[in-house]
């Protein structure tokens, strides 16, 4: 494979192929040069999207990415005859299945990439892949490993350093980072989310051609993904149901209300846990001098109609730049605490508060809305409602929420050019059978 300049492939992750027509169509006006039948588009729609993507972008090369583990010739041959130009296979399959695929692709007009996703010596896996008659190889950083910080960028120039042949790069690449890869030596760069998420795909994929030609890419946090102390940032740009749904419909409290200054106010924070009794307000208020600026502070009463938070913990709360406070059972003074700005949730309202009493705990494991809280845990929540994500998964669900954010925007901009939400997810198709 001879590349006279970088090349720009966008991955088509679609299980709808109208709209993975309507992305490459775009994406190629906005300077696309390869489009690829993603993994998800092949098992949605089978060979089909190959082929109909062969007619929405003449004179451009259509990557079906197969992922071949076995029967190497014959799924090249089957790809080929679909009309792809090149197919995966991947690293981790046997030498003789590379080999095969190569003969097959000889025969029937494609080239083989070679993937190198979850090889363990990617380098040397090169160099044999290059023996075995592959056109090139791709450092793929898949999208699991991506959410938790991981990024193509960390050994590309060691591969293409030594490789014999192209290598491509994929994995959460941007107008920001594609550009590093090129530095990096990339020649081929695969970018799906960043161009197939953007509102206008066009102009996302311009940008990223600018980038990788050795333009300036203009800054922006679209796409991006986070880690360490940026993981606060990454879950007040989403909202609870995107981080509900980035770990598949869980960590939801049920039955707190939330009492919020305006529609706009988002918390989020790890848990300072507080464990009470109904009307003893002494550890949820002794929790406000352990709290951390940034930390929410949870507080189980066991659902009881007596306060245990009010207009002064808020005050104090407030003052330590506490996040808000979460209470399975009553708050009162809501009208000065919503004057204050303090974020609070709450089961319920009560003008009556009990006495300071010190019975409970502080910094121990809760039950709070229904949900497991431990200390550290990550509380997120806003005017929909309030999730729980544990602390050990706390960067990789931030990133997945940011990604289901990005999901939805595309899918906003589709309605708003006149399609309907059961349109754009082809609902009656993947309603479950039986």
């Amino acid at each position: 494979m001879r590349l006279d300049r970088p090349v720009l492939q966008v991955a088509l992750d679609f299980e709808n192929l109208e709209r993975a027509l309507t992305a490459a169509r775009e994406a190629v006006e906005g300077g696309a040069d390869w489009v690829e039948a993603g993994t998800p588009l092949i098992k949605s729609e089978g060979l089909d999207a190959v082929r109909e993507l062969k007619k929405a972008v003449p004179g451009h090369r259509v990557v079906a990415d197969m992922k071949v583990m076995d029967t190497g010739a014959f799924e090249v041959e089957i790809a080929a005859k679909a009309g792809a130009d090149l197919v995966t296979v991947l690293g981790a399959a046997d030498d003789g299945t590379i080999a095969e695929a190569v003969r097959g692709g000889e025969l029937y007009g494609a080239e083989v990439v070679v993937d190198l996703l979850g090889v363990g010596d990617p380098v040397a896996r090169t160099a044999r892949a290059a023996e075995l008659g592959a056109a090139a190889v791709c450092f793929h950083v898949g999208i699991d490993v991506q959410m938790q910080g991981t990024t193509p960028l960390d050994l590309v120039g060691q591969i293409a350093r030594a490789a014999p042949i192209p290598v491509a790069v994929a994995g959460g690449l941007t107008a920001q980072t594609a550009a590093d890869a090129v530095r990096a030596g990339a020649k081929i760069l695969i970018v799906g989310g960043a161009i197939t998420k953007s509102r206008d795909i066009p102009a996302a994929t311009r940008a990223i051609r600018t980038a990788i030609e050795g333009g300036r890419a203009p800054a922006s946090d679209e796409f991006r993904r986070y880690a360490g102390a940026e993981i606060r940032a990454a879950f007040l740009r989403a909202s609870s149901p995107n981080v509900s749904d980035a770990m598949q419909r869980a960590g939801a409290m049920h039955g707190l209300l939330p009492h919020l200054k305006d529609a706009g106010t988002r918390v989020a924070g790890p848990a300072v846990t507080v464990v009470t009794r109904d009307g003893d307000w002494a550890k949820p208020v002794e929790a406000i001098d352990r709290a951390a600026p940034g930390d929410v502070i949870v507080i189980d009463a066991g659902g009881g109609s007596t306060a245990v938070w009010g207009e002064l913990a808020s005050w104090s709360a407030h003052g330590r730049q506490v996040a808000g406070v979460v209470v399975d059972g009553a708050i009162r003074d809501l009208d000065t605490i919503l004057e204050i700005g303090f974020p609070a949730f709450s089961r319920s309202v009560s003008a009556n508060a009990g006495e300071p009493k010190g019975h409970g705990e502080i910094g121990v494991e809760v039950v709070v809305g229904g949900q497991r809280v431990r200390p550290g845990d990550w509380i997120v929540g806003d005017l929909s409602g309030l999730v729980v994500v544990p602390r050990e998964r706390a960067q990789e669900v931030a990133n997945r929420a940011l990604d289901v954010l990005e999901h939805e925007n595309r899918v906003r901009e589709e309605i708003r050019r006149g399609s309907t939400l059961g349109s754009v997810q082809k609902l009656e198709r993947w309603e479950r059978v039986g």
